[in-house]
């Protein structure tokens, strides 16, 4: 696959994904195509040699992995775990959304979903998607949608009537960061547009929403030579991609190869979808019941296992060198980025980061390194909250990015085929 070709993919997937339940559901797309038989929570698993599966919770998080192809596939060595996260920053639609403002434009009531640049997204065409449950035949239903039409705008202040706003003004997301939907003589409510949108016959019958603001722009390459792509949510659909192809593309060897991508990561993960959840754990222990083994034999293969969390990481950036740590400066396309961090809010340690950079050297990839500058706070991903549930050697890794949290974020166009490559590798190890 050409790097152009692999990249464009990347793009597409990202524009098709405008929220965590649209990745989820053209993630099943793509595994069902590939062979991967849906199991779910409720029902015991039979699982046979060379059997691929995967599994959701909440439509918003999905886990799936491939057995070993042999016939005595439960002695299998451990398992090599891949993780990243389905949201992105955005703005939650709130119930009772609509207000309006001098009889002349409604507004729609939002609240912030994650740490986002807020000025990002003022003047873009935004739109709205998510899930709706509604009720049919008097039963619940969830219906996923995406109202794909430049609908909404936050518009910002002139700077004549707001001489700070280039001057560090502190934006109020209750006051400024409202979009607006229409005009007063506009006819049709919100919840319609959202109805005609489920294709129901009336917005009566929407019981429940989910639904997010997303950015209307969409993903390009740029620069001199095609060197970087400029997209919103590369955070972390890039990885998320990056780990589902890797998946399909590799051959199950010694290890169970599982996939694990996590909901609500930006607000801190603790819901029962997210990596501070028991669903990474639950899998794998209905893998383990599925091999028969007992419980002394599963965490046996857990000393043998390996997570890789992936999450994207701060490029050095061309306006502000000065931020990036003296040593440790990952740039775009510069390779896999292993992320380290004093106080463990990566899990990389020397163990795990010599185990990365061997695999990357095996899958002929270059790879970079990041801590934190001392004297600056950083984030925080999956690594340390999965393993605080599932115990195994961790490594935290990302790909090079500018602009993290903005509505439109930059990257190498190069190193998605990085991610494939190693992920490939870790997998069919």
């Amino acid at each position: 696959m050409s790097r152009r070709n692999v990249t464009e993919e990347l793009l597409e997937f990202i524009e098709q994904s405008p929220s965590a339940f649209h990745v989820i559901d053209n993630m099943k797309t793509e595994l069902a195509e590939a062979g991967y038989r849906e199991l779910t929570e409720a029902e015991p698993w039979t699982l046979e040699a060379g059997g691929k599966y995967y599994v959701t919770r909440n439509e918003s998080s999905l886990i799936a992995w491939q057995i070993p192809d042999r016939e005595n596939w439960q002695e299998y060595r451990g398992f090599h775990i891949a993780a990243a996260h389905s949201d992105s920053p955005s703005f939650l639609i709130k119930e009772h959304p609509e207000m309006s403002t001098e009889k002349s434009y409604i507004r729609l009531n939002t609240e912030k979903y994650g740490g986002m640049i807020l000025s990002t997204w003022l003047d873009r065409p935004l739109s709205v998607a998510g899930r709706v449950i509604v009720e049919q035949d008097g039963q619940m239903e969830s219906r996923l949608i995406n109202v794909d039409r430049d609908l909404l705008v936050i518009p910002s202040m002139a700077i004549h009537m707001e001489r700070k706003l280039n001057q560090g003004y502190e934006y109020n997301p209750q006051t400024d960061m409202l979009p607006i939907y229409a005009d007063q003589t506009g006819e049709g409510s919100f919840h319609e547009v959202i109805a005609e949108a489920a294709d129901l016959t009336g917005a009566d019958r929407i019981l429940s929403q989910e639904l997010y603001l997303y950015v209307r722009e969409f993903g390009r390459i740029i620069g001199h030579e095609g060197e970087w792509i400029l997209s919103p949510r590369l955070d972390d659909a890039q990885c998320v991609f990056g780990l589902l192809q890797g998946l399909i593309q590799s051959k199950p060897n010694q290890y169970i190869d599982v996939t694990a991508v996590f909901h609500n990561e930006e607000v801190g993960s603790s819901t029962r979808q997210g990596a501070d959840s028991t669903f990474l754990e639950d899998v794998l222990l209905w893998i383990s019941e599925a091999a028969g083994e007992e419980m002394g034999a599963y965490r046996r293969k857990l000393s043998g296992s390996f997570l890789l969390s992936a999450d994207n990481a701060h490029a050095l950036h061309p306006n502000h060198p000065e931020k990036a740590d003296p040593t440790n400066r990952p740039v775009l396309n510069g390779g896999i980025v292993l992320k380290y961090h004093g106080g463990q809010k990566y899990t990389t340690d020397a163990v795990t980061g010599a185990r990365v950079k061997m695999w990357c050297e095996e899958a002929g990839v270059p790879y970079q390194t990041y801590h934190n500058r001392s004297d600056l706070l950083g984030g925080s991903t999956l690594g340390n909250i999965s393993t605080s549930h599932v115990s195994v050697p961790s490594a935290d890794i990302g790909l090079a990015q500018l602009a993290m949290h903005s509505a439109v974020e930059t990257a190498g166009s190069r190193d998605i085929r990085y991610l494939i490559a190693l992920i490939k590798q870790f997998y069919g190890e």
